[in-house]
């Protein structure tokens, strides 16, 4: 382990979890006619409906209804959430296994920025695996739209510790954003950066 004397695990899930694909999103929505989505939608940047959906200030409906605006054009609720969860890859069986496994030594949560879509598809696509399913992996999800609060506030991190009852010196915050990482380590949290797509099973393997 990384760090000695931790027992709490604060894990993120885009990057670090569930594989991304940027590209095939914006494919996605330009086969729908939206033909200018790269110039109008930054889906890496949390401005805009994206950071008030993540931040739970918007419904879905609203989501999809501002979509449907930037577009011009008559898309169905359907089309709209299959091109936005096209963002979404999997989760490799190795690090739901891996999840499984360190709930038996650590207290395992999640802490993501993420959307009402997304996080529906994740539940229903992504985390069933054998017989387990999203809610056997996390002692707990801090999920940001449901928070009202987004990763890097430091607010976010004092409301996951309150609530949780951890000491942030007994947790290891594993994401794959420096400055999400940077915020918790003002708190006391250790981190560790993980690269996209980074198996970080390292981490846990004794020397």
């Amino acid at each position: 382990m990384k760090s000695k004397g931790i027992k709490n695990l604060l894990i993120d899930l885009g990057g670090v979890l569930i594989n991304l694909d940027r590209q095939r999103c914006m494919e996605s929505f330009k086969k729908l006619g939206f033909t200018d989505v790269e110039e109008r939608l930054n889906i890496q940047q949390l401005h805009g409906i994206f950071m008030q959906q993540e931040k739970g200030l918007i419904t879905s409906a609203d989501f999809r209804n501002e979509i449907r605006d930037m577009m011009g054009k008559t898309v169905s609720d359907k089309q709209i959430d299959a091109a936005w969860n096209s963002f979404l890859v999997d989760i490799p069986a190795y690090k739901l296994d891996l999840l499984l496994k360190l709930r038996t030594k650590y207290v395992v949560y999640l802490l993501s920025n993420t959307n009402e879509i997304h996080w529906k598809w994740a539940c229903q696509h992504a985390f069933p695996y054998r017989t387990f399913r999203v809610e056997d992996y996390f002692e707990k999800t801090y999920l940001s739209y449901e928070m009202h609060m987004i990763k890097p506030e430091p607010e976010i991190f004092k409301a996951v510790i309150e609530d949780a009852g951890i000491e942030p010196q007994e947790t290891l915050f594993i994401d794959d954003s420096e400055l999400n990482c940077k915020a918790a380590e003002g708190l006391g949290i250790s981190t560790y950066t993980a690269k996209a797509g980074e198996d970080w099973s390292h981490l846990f393997k004794s020397k």
